[in-house]
């Protein structure tokens, strides 16, 4: 069956969530990305079913962050997209071997080794692909793909359907694993940020907006400073 690896792209912070711009500062967009980063990164760190971890990334914050958690890092000459990035630790991880990537944005900070654990509990062996949806039912906040490269990725706005036939047009019938609150919601939007708030939890980058004062002014109206 082969091993199985997490992949995790990440941009350069100073590009990162840029539709937050209307409730937070460029610092603040940029420390909410790095602590999101890190809470994605310690999930699949800890997730007993996965053999390691890719980060592709261009940034030298996020390799530094890899070295500390002894993730593998591939290193893009270009902030290519979520797509592209996948696209070549699917296929270096192919080359190498590996039986299975997993792989997750870095903007879901409630994800848990044990959400992942299920998601690798539910995928099937090769040729299969497991995919996870957003909360909002359009997007795609987790792929796993045996062999890794068996598809053509699909993220961005509106994903899960074109994931979903481009799976069965490789012949395969995706399996889809739901009710999933930690990796379903991916924070892109201030919508998606208050809703981090109400839902609460333990990850660094609620820890992070505790210590502020963008949870009084989400609640005052949000706009930014």
């Amino acid at each position: 069956m082969g091993s199985a690896w997490g992949v995790l792209p990440l941009k350069n912070p100073e590009n990162a969530k840029t539709r937050l711009a209307p409730v937070l500062t460029d610092d603040e967009r940029q420390q909410l990305f790095r602590c999101m980063a890190e809470d994605v990164l310690a999930a699949l760190a800890g997730t007993r079913e996965l053999e390691g971890t890719v980060v592709v990334t261009r940034d030298t914050w996020a390799q530094a962050l890899a070295e500390r958690y002894g993730a593998a890092v591939l290193e893009e000459d270009a902030n290519r997209g979520q797509n592209p990035a996948v696209t070549e630790a699917a296929a270096a991880l192919a080359g190498a071997g590996a039986g299975t990537a997993l792989a997750l944005p870095g903007d879901v900070p409630l994800v848990s080794p044990a959400e992942i654990g299920q998601v690798l509990a539910a995928h099937g062996p090769a040729p299969s692909v497991t995919l996870v949806p957003a909360g909002d039912g359009r997007g795609t906040n987790c792929v796993a793909c045996s062999p890794p490269n068996a598809i053509r990725f699909r993220f961005g706005h509106n994903s899960f359907a074109p994931h979903k036939g481009e799976v069965r047009a490789c012949g395969i019938e995706p399996r889809i694993v739901e009710g999933l609150s930690g990796i379903a919601l991916d924070v892109d939007k201030p919508g998606d940020l208050r809703m981090l708030l109400t839902w609460g939890g333990t990850c660094r980058a609620l820890a992070w907006l505790d210590g502020t004062d963008i949870p009084a002014r989400l609640a005052g109206g949000g706009r930014n400073r």
